[in-house]
């Protein structure tokens, strides 16, 4: 498997979350996560991966005949790969702008342009009972893995153009967040995004609440274009 990376799909469309929502980007998901989030919207990346292999240069290839500038390498977890650095600086080579989608567990050395860290809340760890984890051993896994801090405060080091994106189920989430900022260095106001959970389009009475508590603390609302275009569509 030497240059290659098991991936879960790849496809061109536009960011729909986070500070470029809305640029044409090509998309390139990885399959597999050290994670299982209760609320995961592409199990077939995480819960029960799914995958082809392909080689770093059949990947740029793909990404040059796209058309588009910007790469979005996404997972699952995308900075488990050993191969991950090597397909993002032959991307940089090309002239593309790099994001990487991270939920913020593991640190490499690596090339971009944008790091989007999404740590994990309280909220993502599955429940006692779901029939994905009938021992609640993801359950116990997740609930170790969720927050690294050394890592997290890493990834905010090497790469100052970055965003931290937290899902938001309901108010219990926003002290948890702001405990996470405490144990974090260096972050301004504006890198810090909350973005609605859900496979949906939030109520109106969410969103509404949700971009109060932004305006409140000088974060920013995180809106999911993706969806409210598409629908919770694979390939989008």
């Amino acid at each position: 498997m030497t240059g290659t990376l098991p991936i879960s799909e790849t496809f061109t469309s536009i960011q729909g979350e986070g500070s470029l929502a809305g640029v044409p980007s090509y998309f390139v998901r990885l399959s597999g996560c050290n994670l299982r989030c209760a609320w995961c919207d592409t199990p077939y990346a995480s819960w029960k991966p799914e995958s082809r292999p392909m080689r770093v240069e059949e990947i740029v290839a793909e990404a040059r005949r796209s058309g588009v500038s910007h790469t979005v390498l996404t997972g699952g977890e995308p900075m488990m790969f050993d191969g991950l650095p090597a397909l993002a600086a032959a991307l940089r080579r090309e002239g593309m702008h790099i994001t990487i989608e991270t939920a913020g567990t593991i640190d490499r050395r690596i090339e971009c342009d944008l790091m989007s860290i999404s740590p994990k809340l309280a909220s993502s760890t599955p429940a006692p009972g779901d029939p994905r984890d009938p021992d609640g051993a993801w359950r116990a896994r997740h609930e170790q893995r969720r927050l690294n801090f050394p890592v997290l405060q890493g990834l905010l080091d090497a790469h100052p153009t970055r965003q931290l994106k937290f899902v938001v189920c309901g108010p219990a989430d926003l002290a948890e967040i702001e405990g996470v900022l405490a144990g974090l260095q260096g972050w301004r106001p504006g890198d810090v995004m909350l973005m609605p959970e859900g496979v949906a389009a939030p109520s109106r009475d969410f969103r509404t609440w949700l971009a109060a508590e932004c305006v409140r603390r000088g974060w920013r609302y995180c809106h999911r274009l993706h969806i409210e275009l598409f629908g919770n569509t694979r390939g989008t």
